[in-house]
């Protein structure tokens, strides 16, 4: 167990991170010296573009019109018949233009890049979904784009490497390593420290060096901002306990801010318990994983004795990746929020299950929220209720399950 973080001081939600990234112990900068301006001059130009009402004007002109905000908080009223204990809400960032919360931070992070006055964008995709969100709004901004992806993934996310491309994107595939999201990452950061001057790198969780956390999760508060007021709406009141799928953490963190000082809402978030929680065969990095430091910062990873990085298995190529952001390594430590995990054959059954009772078919990713989520509905009173945040749409995922399940596509 961590416990290296304070847990007895007061929670502070808006004290973090620190002016040097860190949560804590965790988060902080540990990247390529070539790297440092940069990431100074992202620091500086959002520092800037937080206190311009004008920025902030237009980031949520571009979230209402493009992306679709505000999105539904949907009462699954067959699911909670289903589970037979409290009220479950799906918060339906699925319902987001192009298929996920992503969009939240690519947008805002494309309005820094022009803002910097930058012409070109990488960034890295495991799912496809933040691809495709990044490929969406370069050909809005009218950035020139180029999203590195794992092999692995582009076969496994086939449809959302096409809509990358059919919007313009030049799709790079990853050969290195294992071919999933954290090689993509490896290439990604090679291309930033080779094209440093005129290129923004739209990082698509609330990972890697200072200040991408800390940026991430304040591009996607606007889902736990818009969940308290709607619920206060339909409720009259806050939830007993909030569910989310955890990869490297931005639609948790992003659902879970404004509730960190709610002491009456329970948080969970889910990790990818893989095949089995024995090595090699999952992505929990709470069950198992060693602080470290990978791609730009300190945090749980799974990693042998050695250093080594492990191979992580998961039946979502989002959730597919060996560390977890520094912001949910200090909250775990703080006890504010409690992790699980999900195995790949729970997940498949709950794909289906919420399919065919809601005519909703969510994301293998936010399944794992709801696999957690639909075992605590069935634990808590009906007169409680549980937000289960659907971060993502499945539609990229049909093939994949469609294979898995032995049914063939004609």
């Amino acid at each position: 167990m961590p416990a290296t973080a304070d847990t007895s001081a007061p929670l502070d939600r808006f004290s973090l991170p620190d002016a040097g990234g860190h949560f804590g112990p965790y988060g902080g900068v540990f990247v390529p010296e070539t790297l440092m301006t940069a990431l100074e001059e992202l620091g500086a130009a959002y520092k800037a573009a937080k206190k311009d009402p004008g920025f902030q004007a237009e980031l949520r002109h571009h979230l209402k019109e493009f992306a679709g905000r505000p999105t539904e908080l949907y009462f699954a009223e067959r699911l909670t018949q289903h589970c037979g204990g409290a009220k479950i809400y799906l918060k339906r960032e699925d319902l987001l233009h192009t298929g996920a919360h992503k969009i939240n931070n690519a947008l805002g992070q494309a309005l820094l890049a022009r803002r910097m006055g930058k012409q070109r964008v990488i960034a890295e995709t495991g799912a496809g979904q933040h691809g495709v969100a990044t490929a969406a709004v370069c050909a809005k901004f009218g950035f020139e784009c180029v999203i590195y992806m794992g092999a692995v993934d582009m076969e496994r996310q086939a449809l959302n490497v096409f809509r990358m491309r059919l919007m313009g994107a030049e799709v790079r595939g990853v050969e290195a390593g294992q071919k999933t999201l954290k090689e993509a990452i490896n290439e990604a950061m090679r291309d930033w420290v080779t094209n440093v001057r005129g290129t923004h790198y739209i990082l698509g969780s609330a990972l890697g060096a200072h200040p991408y956390p800390m940026m991430v999760r304040d591009f996607h508060r606007v889902i736990g901002a818009e969940t308290k007021e709607q619920l206060r709406a339909r409720e009259g009141r806050l939830p007993d306990e909030i569910v989310a799928c955890v990869g490297g953490g931005s639609n948790a963190m992003g659902i879970f801010f404004e509730f960190l000082e709610e002491p009456g809402v329970r948080l969970v978030g889910v990790e990818a318990g893989g095949r089995s929680i024995t090595r090699g065969d999952h992505a929990a990095r709470f069950e198992g994983g060693k602080l470290g430091v990978l791609q730009g910062c300190k945090t749980y990873i799974l990693q042998n004795d050695d250093g080594q990085i492990e191979l992580t298995h998961s039946v979502s190529a989002g959730l597919d990746y060996a560390a977890i952001g520094p912001e949910h390594a200090l909250y775990r430590d703080r006890q504010r929020i409690t992790y699980a995990y999900a195995c790949d054959d729970e997940v498949l059954e709950s794909f289906q299950l919420c399919s065919r009772l809601e005519g909703i078919i969510p994301a293998l990713e936010s399944t794992h929220a709801l696999v957690h989520g639909l075992k605590r509905a069935k634990a808590m009173r009906p007169d409680q209720i549980l937000v289960i945040n659907l971060s993502g749409r499945g539609d990229k995922d049909v093939n994949q399950v469609a294979k898995m399940l032995g049914v063939t596509l004609g």
